[in-house]
C-alpha cells in the first residue's frame, strides 16, 4: 500500500472526522445526568452490603470469642 503524502493525510482524516455523528448538547447532558445518578445508586447499593457484610462478620466473630 502506498504512502499518502502529509497533505493527503491531513485531507483524509478531515473527510473521517466529518462522517463522525457528533452527540446534540442535549444528549451529552442527558448521558452524564444518567452517568451520575447511577454512580451514586451503585455507590449506596456497594456501602449496604458492605456495611451488611461487616454487621455479619461482628455477629460471627462475637459468637466465637
Amino acid at each position: 500500500m502506498a504512502r499518502a503524502n502529509p497533505f493527503q493525510f491531513v485531507q483524509q482524516v478531515r473527510a473521517e472526522a466529518a462522517k463522525i455523528a457528533w452527540p446534540s448538547r442535549r444528549e451529552t447532558v442527558t448521558t452524564t445526568i444518567i452517568v451520575f445518578v447511577m454512580s451514586v445508586a451503585f455507590a449506596l447499593f456497594f456501602f449496604i452490603v458492605d456495611q451488611l457484610i461487616a454487621l455479619g462478620l461482628e455477629g460471627i466473630l462475637s459468637m466465637a470469642s
